[in-house]
């Protein structure tokens, strides 16, 4: 069985597409900053098929690590000349693998931050990317402030040529640049974050003041920060997908990577020194992104919501099994019919009950084994983004609550962490041990979990929601999940 390399390329089973460029003539011009399966899926995936039209060989990928985690990722893709197997799984269980060829380095930071830096001060680099996570970012999760007292921000700070952090990195490149009379590269985020590209230009642009209050300035009005909307479901990769893609397809690939057909990228087109013809290949390119950013937070985010805890509660465990089930749905039709899209804005060239549906048919894809644990994970910092704006605005405009107060009222029983078959559940929230003693008064102070204010501001004050809220709770404590959405679904 060959392993994934450049000499084996044109001896896999001819089921596997491969590029059909010259990795040869590909040059690096950007470098990506945090190498997960989502980069590999979708923003990796999106230069690939550039390249497969001829177009763009001048932008190849550099991959630079910064956990330390990656290292493993490195030694992996290092080991197959930064080959990986993408396998897209359509719902009818055919699996369709393709070989991405866009990436050429892969530089684990902490072992060379010099060369990571250096690598981002060649003038062949126009673009930064970033898939870091919220986390990442660096900003406190109430004030939204960047933590200048973090251990490593400040070691990055006294020690600039030896960065721990994104910002160290980042900022000393760009001084760097600027010292050698080159223009900035791009800042292009994409994270799932609201208003990617100016978190990243606020948190950047905090440090760089903080190492010099002109830099910070420069920073501001010199770089560029697109905002993106980017979209993909994408799990993370088990044993049984590199060996499914062994006995399957006669590959040895050591972390391929798995995702679901659906894909969207909608970037602002705001680049400082140039960009990729990304809309060749079904990039969205807009003037603004807040539209289809709401859309996604508003109805696939908050609907991920919708069915996990009310799922987990239940008893399923994966969400292709909550939006199998014709409760479930018509429950986060509802909502997002009648709760999420009248907070939204008309969003161009996009047909929102098309997208509805094409939503519960992405949720309901059995082979992608989306778990409800990893949606109900950190919800402390998901809920208050995605689902309290909708409740804010839909009281505010005298529209339906209901089911968004039945989502709050079912993560705070979630949050008691026991299901209704008695199974332990486990909580996963940096304010995992606040949310469970409030939960745990739920039955004797039933307001409690909705008192918090650094969650939900003063929603307890409004007399619609909590009466919406306190109802869902108490169906949910005697009644259970299923027959308190037969009764929402009924009203």
């Amino acid at each position: 069985m060959p392993a994934l390399s450049n000499a084996t390329l044109q001896r896999l089973d001819p089921r596997i597409a491969v590029p059909r460029y010259d990795r040869r003539e590909v040059t690096p011009g950007i470098v990506h900053i945090g190498v997960g399966g989502f980069h590999r899926a979708h923003q990796a995936m999106y230069f690939d098929e550039l390249m497969n039209r001829g177009e763009a060989l001048d932008w190849g990928i550099v991959g630079v690590g910064l956990l330390s985690g990656d290292r493993r990722m490195q030694q992996a893709l290092s080991a197959q000349d930064h080959l990986y197997t993408l396998v897209v799984k359509h719902p009818s269980g055919e699996r369709e693998p393709r070989v991405i060829g866009a990436m050429l380095d892969y530089l684990f930071a902490p072992d060379d931050p010099e060369a990571a830096i250096e690598r981002m001060v060649d003038p062949a680099i126009r673009i930064v990317s970033l898939t870091v996570t919220e986390g990442g970012y660096n900003f406190h999760p109430v004030s939204g402030e960047f933590d200048i007292d973090n251990r490593d921000v400040q070691h990055d700070l006294d020690n600039p040529e030896a960065s721990r952090t994104v910002f160290g990195l980042v900022v000393e490149a760009l001084v760097r640049r600027r010292e050698r009379g080159l223009a900035p590269f791009t800042i292009m985020s994409c994270d799932n974050i609201q208003g990617n590209g100016e978190v990243a230009r606020r948190m950047f642009a905090a440090f760089a003041r903080a190492r010099d209050p002109a830099l910070g300035e420069w920073m501001e009005t010199e770089v560029a920060f697109p905002n993106a909307m980017v979209d993909r479901i994408t799990p993370v990769t088990q044993a049984d997908d590199i060996a499914e893609l062994a006995s399957e397809f006669g590959v040895e690939d050591a972390w391929p990577v798995v995702c679901e057909p659906f894909t969207q990228w909608v970037l602002e087109d705001h680049f400082a020194c140039g960009r990729p013809a990304l809309e060749q290949v079904g990039v969205q390119l807009v003037e603004d992104v807040v539209p289809y950013e709401l859309m996604k937070l508003r109805l696939l985010n908050a609907s991920h919501q919708a069915l996990c805890y009310f799922g987990t509660l239940a008893g399923y465990r994966y969400a292709h099994e909550v939006c199998r089930d014709p409760l479930f749905v018509d429950f986060l039709l509802g909502y997002m019919r009648h709760e999420g899209s009248p907070t939204l804005a008309p969003v161009p060239g996009v047909d929102l009950e098309q997208y509805r549906q094409t939503l519960i048919e992405r949720f309901a894809n059995p082979e992608i084994k989306d778990t409800l644990a990893r949606l109900c994970a950190e919800s402390s910092d998901r809920i208050p983004k995605w689902l309290v704006p909708v409740i804010r605005e839909q009281l505010e405009a005298g529209g339906e609550i209901r089911r968004s107060a039945a989502v709050v009222a079912s993560w705070a029983r979630y949050a008691e962490g026991v299901d209704e078959q008695g199974e332990p559940i486990a909580v996963v929230d940096r304010l995992k041990d606040q949310l469970m003693a409030l939960a745990a008064e739920n039955r004797t102070r039933p307001t409690a979990f909705i008192d918090n204010r650094e969650l939900f501001g003063d929603l307890i004050e409004h007399e619609r929601f909590r009466d919406a809220y306190l109802t869902t709770l108490e169906s949910l404590q005697e009644r259970g999940a299923r027959a308190t959405l037969e009764t929402l679904i009924g009203e």
